[in-house]
């Protein structure tokens, strides 16, 4: 195991590096973590989509369009969704359906035992990924001391007046936190190795795939598809690919360009989260530096930094009302550079995943999805926290609720306050064969904390 391993998702160091972690674990029920989601608009009460606001309990997106488009009789891309959310959490999100000539009274209600409908209205357009302002979280802590709740308090004053660093959680990189490295061989056509990457033993494999992953190896692809869970989606498509004589670049053209896009953002993701390591060590990440490119947070645009806008008085408000914030490289063709020492350090955060931007080029112009790429804030506002501890039949917990801006992760939040080992559920899950599916990249059990698609953005000429 490369002595980096887990780098790209474990920061060198907490920004609240001198507050005692109150330990536990999230997840453990449902309804210990609710997600509602902010929405960018209402709808306008007219048009050919059917917008509901729907509240899953232990349902993960990819179910949840399937039992929509069952329902409404529709196929699965005429329903929208801002973003994927958790399969293990109460959620309340706003989904669309396209029904053209049809209204809501023209359909029986929706009954689910694991989906309850709150309103239904209509609306011109689909919801599309992105399109929410910003998701409300409130996420107990259980096995804990309910005393603890002293430091979770005090670590998230510290990121209510400095900002959460806006690191890409870990759900992006997949169960076996791999993602990255097969989004980099696909960018680089070496299609065979990121097949081996995502089938092929590793340390982070369940339990329960080391049998199919091993026939893999041995280049037994009957028998490894015959053994392999059917509802990891990407894996069980190359596979039968395989078994059917298809090449490693043939059988890729089996996955969703959607689900390829997925582990491209990962190598992006790894990338960025390099250069906010780097910007926390030398506690640079809310400061505003000569050759930055400043994020406007509600135009989501950027301008350009320099020694005649640094230190005036409005740029320094603006910081520190987080209206603006430095960015980090998601490198693509599309995105827009940093010039003098802050660029110099964003292409070595690059070249150290060995990629350059020439590859990001060759990837754009075979139309690889995601590999425009953008900018993304270094750090985000954490909105009216809350924190508080308390009992329930269920025992002790530390109860934190926030509001996150779209395209940030709750998981950032909870790291900064439980100080335990991120990684270690996953190595945990791994060693007693539990099974999770690669949160980045669309399958029958995927979800992420919350994934509101594509969290960067290009640039206008002037964000200001």
């Amino acid at each position: 195991m490369p002595d980096d391993f887990g780098t790209h998702v474990v920061g060198p160091r907490y920004l609240t590096q001198d507050v005692p972690g109150v330990g536990g674990k999230i997840k453990q029920r449902p309804e210990d973590f609710i997600v509602e989601e902010v929405p960018l608009y209402d709808p306008c009460g007219s048009g050919e989509h059917i917008y509901m606001l729907v509240e899953k309990r232990g349902m993960s997106s990819v179910e949840l369009v399937s039992t929509l488009a069952a329902h409404f009789g529709v196929r699965r891309h005429q329903i929208g969704q801002a973003g994927l959310k958790d399969k293990w959490a109460v959620t309340r999100q706003v989904v669309s359906i396209h029904v053209p000539g049809k209204r809501p009274e023209d359909f029986p209600s929706l009954q689910h035992e694991k989906l309850t409908v709150m309103w239904v209205d209509l609306h011109t357009n689909k919801l599309k990924r992105g399109h929410l302002s910003g998701n409300r979280f409130s996420i107990k802590i259980r096995g804990v001391e309910p005393t603890g709740v002293v430091h979770a308090l005090a670590a998230m004053r510290t990121l209510e007046q400095r900002g959460l660093p806006n690191r890409v959680g870990k759900q992006r990189f997949g169960y076996m936190l791999n993602n990255h490295e097969i989004g980099r061989c696909i960018i680089t056509e070496r299609y065979e190795e990121a097949t081996r990457l995502l089938l092929g033993t590793g340390p982070l494999a369940p339990e329960s795939q080391h049998e199919a992953r091993a026939l893999f190896d041995r280049g037994e692809y009957t028998a490894a598809l015959d053994c392999f869970p059917r509802q990891f989606r990407n894996e069980t498509l190359l596979l039968r690919a395989l078994e059917q004589g298809c090449d490693f670049e043939e059988a890729w053209q089996r996955i969703d360009r959607t689900a390829t896009g997925f582990y491209i953002s990962a190598i992006q993701s790894a990338v960025f989260n390099a250069v906010l390591n780097h910007r926390i060590e030398d506690e640079t990440f809310d400061k505003l530096l000569n050759g930055d490119l400043a994020f406007v947070m509600n135009r989501r645009r950027t301008f350009p930094i320099d020694e005649t806008n640094q230190e005036i008085p409005r740029t320094l408000d603006r910081l520190q009302r987080f209206q603006i914030s430095p960015s980090g490289p998601m490198w693509g063709s599309d995105m827009l550079r940093c010039t003098g020492e802050i660029d110099a350090m964003e292409r070595e955060a690059l070249a150290s995943t060995g990629l350059t931007p020439a590859d990001l080029d060759n990837a754009e112009a075979r139309d690889l999805e995601m590999a425009g790429g953008g900018r993304r804030p270094l750090r985000v506002r954490v909105k009216d926290a809350e924190v508080e501890g308390g009992l329930d039949e269920h025992g002790p917990y530390i109860r934190c609720a926030f509001e996150l801006p779209r395209g940030s992760f709750a998981t950032t939040v909870l790291d900064e306050i439980i100080k335990e080992d991120p990684l270690r559920e996953d190595r945990d899950r791994a060693a007693r064969g539990g099974q999770q599916s690669p949160s980045g990249a669309p399958s029958e059990a995927a979800d992420e904390t919350v994934d509101d698609g594509p969290d960067h953005d290009g640039a206008g000429e002037d964000g200001r």
